[in-house]
């Protein structure tokens, strides 16, 4: 558990308070709706006291790094030494290593064993604090700390909810090609503190989570039956939604976590369903001879978009959340799959095949706007980070042993190889931890 206190410094004072705006006069701001932005120098000291500190101040400097918004300023180039984070900095001996933003912290260790962790953020060409935070939690709890950090400074710079306190679960794919073993994992965004969720030889896809953070929802083929499990991830205990007559595909959550949405296979041609996690009650919005799947909500839960072969091959279709107003929103050469609409719903990402290549792309809700961000030989699985900036999705490089996960932002420009501890697929951001 993590407790959150705010303080705004006034001289040298440090008295607890509610969060005060900065004075209009403050200079560092990023406009992230530019397009290719070009990142921000930022000084991201070491936290005093100890390697603890520096660990934290090292985890929130590579958040904004790969969040391509930012540019930290190697610390060999720092003129002040900073040994009294409370203090105002030497704003000039900053300001000469170009640095537009500072960071300064401190780390303690609180006589009941818990950590405490503050630090504060300075507008270096307005001489003045932006902003500043402190959080008291159990010392094992350091990389999440830094990650609420590193979503404090993105806000106040970009305006916007960062996105580094998240995490990903996919489907963890060790072994030969020939006998891959599949498990369900999860991680933090960076690729830290990775766990399997499953252990056997049955094979796991599309792992989606609740907007309640703490439930999942996957397929497995355990017992040579494809079915769809609810999974509560503090308990580990699992469920089955439904027993269904066919095969069952792709579900994902409404946005209010109430019901599953999936596309069930029979008879030859597959279409999408609801179920009612409560009454257990399923209703059916296709019904078509093709195979519908593949269907994601709009964050306000009023429509649906899936993809559909029932045109000849694979599109994009949208339609009410009751199944109403089907209608085509992709018209690009080739063929589209896997759509997932942006949690600002402003977006669909999707996966392209064409020319030879898969692409992951985006485009408007009405089919408009169509962006490539990214090709290769294969690339699949979008999947949004919550502030709907970034999508990362899984790449299969043409000879190599494995797939491997990857992450873009809405520029096309800042593409980012996540590490994991082998090949992994099928990835599936969490909304921000609470």
């Amino acid at each position: 558990m993590l407790r959150r206190t705010f303080f705004q410094l006034a001289g040298a004072a440090t008295g607890m308070a509610a969060l005060a705006a900065a004075p209009a006069e403050a200079r560092v701001e990023i406009n992230i709706n530019r397009g290719n932005v070009e990142p921000m120098p930022i000084a991201v000291t070491d936290f005093l006291q100890g390697d603890l500190g520096r660990k934290i101040s090292d985890v929130v400097a590579a958040d904004l790094k790969r969040s391509g918004l930012f540019a930290p300023i190697n610390r060999s180039a720092f003129i002040e030494k900073v040994s009294n984070p409370d203090a105002a900095p030497r704003f000039d001996d900053w300001k000469v290593i170009n640095a537009q933003a500072l960071v300064t912290g401190r780390v303690t260790q609180e006589g009941d064993g818990r950590l405490k962790a503050e630090f504060r953020l300075w507008d270096v060409f307005a001489n003045q604090q932006m902003t500043g935070q402190q959080f008291f939690t159990q010392p094992e709890n350091w990389r999440r700390v830094a990650h609420i950090i590193a979503d404090a400074i993105y806000e106040r710079v970009t305006g916007e909810k960062g996105y580094f306190d998240t995490r990903i679960v996919y489907v963890a794919e060790s072994g030969p090609k020939t006998a891959r073993k599949r498990q369900l994992a999860i991680m933090d965004q960076d690729g830290f503190n990775s766990r399997a969720l499953t252990n056997s030889n049955d094979i796991v896809l599309t792992p989606r989570f609740s907007p309640n953070k703490q439930e999942i929802t996957y397929m497995s083929f355990e017992g040579q039956q494809p079915r769809v499990y609810l999974l509560q991830l503090e308990t580990g205990q699992r469920e089955v939604v439904g027993n269904f007559p066919g095969m069952t595909f792709s579900p994902r959550f409404s946005p209010d976590g109430q019901r599953v949405i999936m596309s069930l296979q029979q008879d030859g041609n597959a279409n999408i369903y609801t179920m009612d996690l409560r009454s257990r009650t399923t209703t059916r919005l296709t019904s078509t001879s093709a195979i519908d799947t593949s269907p994601s909500y709009a964050p306000d839960g009023g429509r649906i978009v899936f993809e559909s072969d029932r045109g000849g091959r694979q599109q994009l279709y949208v339609m009410g959340s009751d199944g109403s107003g089907q209608s085509r929103i992709s018209f690009g050469d080739g063929a589209y799959s896997t759509p997932v609409w942006s949690p600002r719903g402003d977006l669909i990402a999707f996966t392209k095949q064409s020319g030879g290549k898969f692409s992951i792309g985006v485009m408007k809700p009405d089919g408009s706007g169509e962006r490539i961000l990214t090709s290769g030989f294969h690339n699949e699985g979008p999947t949004w980070a919550p502030n709907g900036r970034v999508i990362m999705f899984f790449r299969q490089n043409a000879g190599a042993g494995g797939p491997q996960l990857y992450s873009i932002d809405l520029t096309g420009y800042n593409e980012q190889l996540i590490p994991t501890q082998g090949f992994a697929s099928d990835p599936a951001w969490s909304p921000l931890l609470e």
